[in-house]
């Protein structure tokens, strides 16, 4: 059979074809006036995808680049910050933390499980100067409590700062930016934005920016007050990745679209998507008997337990051999026992689909195992068609 090559991971995730058309076609140099409308417009319809009024900044990155930024940025060595870590991206946030010499409070949790407020709440001492979480921890598939964290941090007043890393919540999760009092949100274009890896964004509250004139971590290439004062000038600090500009201006268009016209909208149905996507491959892995990785399940992608007995690099290559679909293996000490299925950006119903019934046959082939098939594709058919019919009643009333 013919086989595409789709890519089921949590980033880099399926390229838009029109980010890739615009990426391409797209030669201005990044000191001229249509580069400068093409970033002015980029900025402007960045604070409308994350939800902010606060200033927003897009560097030539990884979202690992800015995640670095935001500690050296907002804490001076010695500052006592909190991290709240339950995978290998939470582990990162303390390996930054101890490199820019915070002393580093760490809430650590098993992989899959996630925190409780009260366990946050009695850590919570008014010499912390900033907390640092994920919105999803993408190795395990697991979704934070970013609104009642906020909580418990914004009734602390403005000494401490909320750092969140949503590199892969931004689009996959509904986050209310500003109304929860997130102080510093981070994201990635290789992820909701449906485009190559290379630029992180991040928006910024104004506690944070009056934090960065009295820290004295050392910082170069990541001075954010060096990009905000380029930015407002409608340029950057140093030379831009100028075709990904192209390609992310392609994207909000898209976006755009989806919400007929309003940004905002299309956030928000982009956000419903990989709800509904989620949902359906939780529903179809639970069909066949498998099960789910974390506690509270993200909408960005799902981890799923491999069966007892069973490497899970063996579903992956299975996978990648019999239909040249990439799903991820597990990281770290999480290899060989999950993989991950992701939802973020330019997956649809068909995707979704078509990956739970490659799963079927990849779990029979695998295991050598009877295998009910259409179980899977039966249960998020199920699920689909009860969303559509509670859509169609709220539009009837």
């Amino acid at each position: 059979m013919l086989r595409k090559n789709r890519l089921f991971t949590p980033g880099p995730t399926p390229l838009l074809p029109a980010a890739q058309t615009a990426m391409a076609a797209f030669t201005a140099h990044h000191r001229t006036a249509d580069f400068k409308a093409l970033f002015q417009r980029v900025l402007a319809d960045m604070k409308e995808f994350v939800g902010t009024k606060n200033d927003v900044l897009v560097l030539a990155s990884s979202g690992t680049g800015v995640m670095e930024a935001s500690v050296s940025n907002l804490t001076s060595p010695g500052d006592k910050v909190l991290v709240l870590t339950a995978g290998k991206f939470g582990e990162r946030w303390t390996g930054l933390a101890k490199a820019f010499g915070c002393n580093a409070e760490v809430l650590s949790k098993p992989y899959g499980e996630t925190f409780s407020l009260d366990e946050i709440r009695t850590r919570l001492t008014p010499d912390i100067r900033a907390v640092f979480v994920q919105a999803t921890e993408s190795s395990t598939g697991a979704r934070h409590d970013v609104q009642g964290i906020a909580k418990l941090v914004r009734a602390h007043g403005d000494n401490i700062l909320l750092v969140v890393d949503a590199i892969t919540g931004l689009g996959t999760t509904h986050l209310d930016v500003d109304g929860w009092g997130i102080d510093f949100i981070i994201g990635g274009s290789q992820k909701a934005l449906m485009m190559p890896p290379g630029l992180a964004y991040c928006a910024v509250s104004e506690r944070a920016w009056k934090r960065m004139e009295t820290t004295t971590s050392p910082r170069f290439y990541f001075d954010l007050r060096k990009e905000r004062k380029s930015a407002a000038k409608g340029e950057t600090a140093y030379t831009p990745a100028t075709s990904l500009f192209a390609a992310m201006g392609a994207a909000f268009e898209f976006i755009r679209g989806m919400g007929n016209g309003d940004l905002a909208k299309g956030r928000d149905v982009l956000v419903n998507n990989a709800e509904l996507c989620a949902e359906m491959t939780r529903a179809g892995a639970k069909a066949l008997g498998l099960k789910l990785y974390a506690s509270a399940p993200a909408a960005a992608l799902t981890a799923i337990t491999s069966p007892e007995g069973l490497d899970s690099g063996k579903i992956v290559k299975e996978f990648r051999e019999s239909f040249d679909a990439v799903v991820a293996n597990g990281q770290g000490e999480m290899k060989g026992k999950l993989f991950r299925i992701a939802h973020i950006g330019y997956y649809d119903y068909l995707d979704t689909v078509g990956i739970l019934g490659a799963l079927e046959h990849v779990l029979a082939r695998v295991t050598e195992k009877s295998v009910d098939y259409g179980a899977a594709v039966r249960a998020a058919q199920q699920v689909y068609a009860r969303t559509l019919s509670e859509k169609r009643q709220l539009v009837g009333a």
